[in-house]
């Protein structure tokens, strides 16, 4: 490799000794062990995207744009939203629920993961808030792929149980029973987002306190008769993705994880992660379904040593 430099770009090595082709010898080793150590983390990074949606609005229907409905930056077209589901479960991924996760990602120890899931890609689908469009916008594309593909879907929902089939609310808000039909149905898994959506870092502990666990009461009241394990309500979802060590310590008490909205994926690789610091990609209508994608698909490395490439619908 050194005669070869050499040749090729005398003007940047000659005259040539052997100091310098010592100096040029270690440079060269000491590249190509930083590019293959960046290659074996890279193939040994278990690399889970997990995205954070809010609300769902179908952009054909004119109550639902404006001016008839005000714009709000979590919104989340119907109409990209179906290709984007459509196409994880034509390329057989796993969708993780928050237990899943914890299971199989988190937990001292973990569980083993299943044959049938080790070699399928994994992605968590969570939604935020509450919202009705879970119900009357989600829940059907669920279903219809369902039927397609017969294969369950199954999707986060981070709830504020305190706004729970409220009207006044400036998005309309799901109520018990949506939830409970979405549980039964085993397309929800039903998480906290504590009380009132506030910000967890800037109210007392005893505030804290009461949204954390009022919560988690008022959400496990809702599918007492359908959860007897009281999975529902386990993990939280901060709102506006607000933590510090304060609400760490508080929400343990209550919750087994805690996710985040920074706008990462979530990577494990040598050292336990932090299991109420769990990265979350942020959605808005700024993405598209092939953005999306992209992003649900990977690095460039996991794509090259993948083994069939992905169907795009």
């Amino acid at each position: 490799m050194v005669n070869f430099l050499v040749d090729k770009l005398p003007e940047y090595f000659q005259p040539i000794t052997i100091r310098k082709k010592r100096i040029i010898s270690f440079f060269l080793a000491f590249l190509l062990t930083l590019i293959s150590s960046q290659v074996i983390l890279e193939i040994i990074t278990v690399e889970i995207p997990i995205f954070g949606f809010h609300d769902i609005v179908d952009i054909q229907n004119p109550q639902e744009i404006p001016p008839q409905r005000r714009d709000f930056p979590g919104d989340y077209s119907q109409q990209n939203l179906e290709p984007f589901l459509e196409y994880l479960v034509a390329n057989n991924y796993w969708f993780l629920s928050t237990q899943d996760f914890y299971d199989y990602f988190l937990a001292n120890p973990k569980k083993i993961v299943p044959a049938e899931y080790r070699d399928r890609p994994k992605v968590m689908i969570a939604f935020d808030d509450g919202n009705q469009s879970i119900y009357t916008h989600l829940l059907p594309i669920l279903e219809k792929l369902e039927n397609k593909y017969s294969q369950k879907i199954k999707v986060v929902v981070f709830v504020n149980s305190g706004f729970l089939g409220r009207p006044d609310s400036l998005i309309k808000k799901v109520n018990c029973q949506d939830l409970r039909d979405g549980f039964q149905k085993g397309f929800y898994d039903i998480q906290s987002h504590g009380l009132n959506h506030e910000n967890l870092t800037k109210i007392s502990i005893k505030a804290l306190d009461r949204e954390l666990a009022e919560d988690q009461i008022r959400l496990r009241k809702c599918t007492q008769d359908l959860d007897p394990n009281q999975i529902v309500a386990s993990h939280i979802a901060y709102p506006f993705g607000a933590v510090n060590k304060q609400v760490d310590k508080s929400v343990a008490k209550y919750y087994s994880s805690g996710y985040l909205y920074d706008s990462l994926k979530f990577k494990l690789r040598f050292f336990p992660p932090n299991k109420y610091r769990i990265s979350r990609l942020t959605v808005n209508s700024k993405h598209s379904t092939k953005r999306l994608i992209r992003l649900a698909s990977g690095n460039w490395l996991h794509k090259i040593v993948g083994k069939s490439a992905p169907k795009i619908l």
